[in-house]
């Protein structure tokens, strides 16, 4: 027997709060698959209100399926530069492929082939099939285990084997499967707009006279997580080198962050140090040593940068050179001002900005 009781009650107060509240946005004005499928990778990790412009511009330039799966992976990245989790974008990109050769170009329709496609899983398998089809498969994301949660005051860590089947069972129960598409927005957007992690205006809440967490005054200790993310702090050190007009890039590898990006040389140090401490460094010597008199023009210092698990603590030194070192044979040569041709992470933008601020103070 299940540990709880089936409420189709609970998705109609919800229902009625979204027809009411929901924010319009462009992928719920279409049951297209693709279009669907391109605005939940993009907002995985990312807030609606960021993601909406790279959303519109992304849908432009790959409209379907077939373009964007005969578009280069370069092309792909600039396109998503700024939102980060460069994976998701690598994995749209193969899926789509896939999609062109296993299914003619054609959005699979069934929940096992979409969660078949590289990059996808339950949850995005599930928004997919009840969003375009009305299929009744129940989505569990993080606004959703924060309003079940609460509501049920149910102390399972939501980072367990446990926590995730009692959660997912529970999703299922609630379902109107009549209206899964409509009951999935629902939820998600009460925990997106109503039921948010901090300061949640609970008496006014339309599942108040339900909610055994706000009847316990316990609202702000659920969702329980059993695991604490580590996270690390990595000291960047980036060379913007410049001669005669020209610079160096370098692509990354898929060992590390920001797989198949481009960056400036980079050196990485177990400690923040200044440029001076820098420069007597064995990676430094081996870059530049033989580079002949060095001009530093330009330092942006002490950028923080926080990802899931790192913190990066960023310099970077715009130098110019007096002569190139074979060093710099295995780096990218690239005109200054074909920059713009290159998908770089969000941590480069932003000192890029610092310099183009720089240069309108002139």
């Amino acid at each position: 027997m299940p540990w709880f009781d089936r409420d189709l009650e609970m998705s109609r107060l919800l229902i009625e709060w979204y027809r009411v509240h929901k924010r319009e946005l462009p992928w719920r004005e279409t049951t297209d698959p693709y279009v669907i499928w391109v605005s939940e990778i993009m907002l995985q990790q990312t807030r609606v209100v960021q993601g909406l412009e790279y959303f519109n511009r992304f849908l432009r330039r790959f409209p379907d399926v077939v373009s964007l799966a005969e578009a280069e992976e370069d092309e792909v990245l600039r396109y998503w530069q700024g939102l980060g989790y460069y994976s998701r974008a690598r994995n749209l990109r193969a899926a789509a492929k896939c999609i062109v050769e296993r299914f003619g170009g054609v959005f699979p329709s069934t929940y096992a082939e979409i969660l078949s496609l590289k990059g996808v899983g339950e949850y995005t398998a599930a928004a997919i099939v009840s969003f375009a089809w009305n299929r009744p498969f129940p989505v569990v994301d993080g606004n959703v285990y924060r309003v079940l949660s609460r509501v049920f005051a149910i102390d399972t860590p939501i980072d367990t084997a446990e926590g995730k089947r009692r959660f997912a069972e529970l999703a299922e129960a609630l379902m109107d499967e009549k209206r899964a598409g409509e009951h999935n927005q629902a939820i998600m957007e009460f925990g997106a707009l109503r039921c948010v992690p901090k300061n949640p205006d609970c008496p006014s809440c339309p599942l108040a006279d339900r909610c055994e967490a706000f009847s316990l005054n316990r609202v702000l200790d659920y969702p329980v997580k059993r695991h604490k993310t580590k996270t690390r702090d990595r000291y960047f050190h980036f060379l913007h080198i410049l001669y005669e007009g020209r610079t160096w890039l370098n692509r990354r590898s898929d060992k590390d962050i920001w797989a198949g990006l481009y960056e400036f040389p980079l050196i990485e140090t177990e400690r923040a140090m200044d440029f001076s401490e820098l420069c007597e460094t064995e990676a430094f010597s081996r870059l530049l040593g033989d580079a002949g008199v060095l001009s530093l023009l330009r330092e942006v210092s002490g950028v923080r940068h926080v990802l899931s698990h790192q913190v990066l603590y960023a310099s970077f030194y715009q130098i110019r050179i007096e002569r190139v070192p074979v060093s710099l044979g295995d780096y990218i040569l690239v005109p200054r001002e074909g920059l713009g041709d290159y998908a770089f992470p969000r941590l480069i933008h932003i000192y890029m900005d610092k310099l183009a601020e720089a240069d309108v103070r002139k």
